[in-house]
């Protein structure tokens, strides 16, 4: 029992640490990259809507600020939900720290750990599927697109 443990507790150090391998500024020039993609997709936008709808220029400006405008809004809604994810996410771990702290009462030591280790397998094994719906997602969405 206490290899299958120790074999277990290793495997998830292991994917812990390869899934760490990105550094700070691999994920800045990411962000710096999307946000330049973002900025030329809606150029493009902008400019088929023009031809398109055979728009003016004070037309294009304002369908711009419009967009710019939308654009605010929707970024100030992601910080407020971030905000509220943060205070459930506090709110959720201290809910869990109160469940374990009654379930220790409860539960003998032998009992409390075989509980504590069940818990650490089911979340290793969550935390796998979801690695693995990721990595089942990522093909499709990097496809690169077909000329024509």
């Amino acid at each position: 029992m206490k290899k299958l443990v120790l074999a277990i507790a290793f495997i998830g150090i292991g994917s812990f640490a390869m899934a760490q391998q990105t550094t700070p500024q691999d994920k800045q020039a990411r962000t710096a990259e999307m946000k330049q993609k973002m900025e030329q997709r809606q150029q493009e936008h902008l400019e088929k809507m023009q031809k398109d709808l055979n728009l003016n220029q004070s037309q294009v400006a304002q369908v711009k600020a419009l967009q710019d405008k939308r654009k605010a809004e929707m970024k100030a809604q992601f910080e407020k939900s971030k905000v509220d994810r943060q205070a459930k996410m506090e709110e959720m771990k201290a809910k869990r720290v109160q469940m374990d702290a009654d379930m220790k009462k409860i539960l003998t030591p032998e009992q409390y750990d075989k509980w504590q280790a069940d818990r650490k397998e089911k979340m290793e094994h969550r935390r796998m599927a979801m690695k693995d719906r990721k990595m089942m997602k990522k093909p499709m969405n990097t496809a690169a697109p077909e000329a024509k």
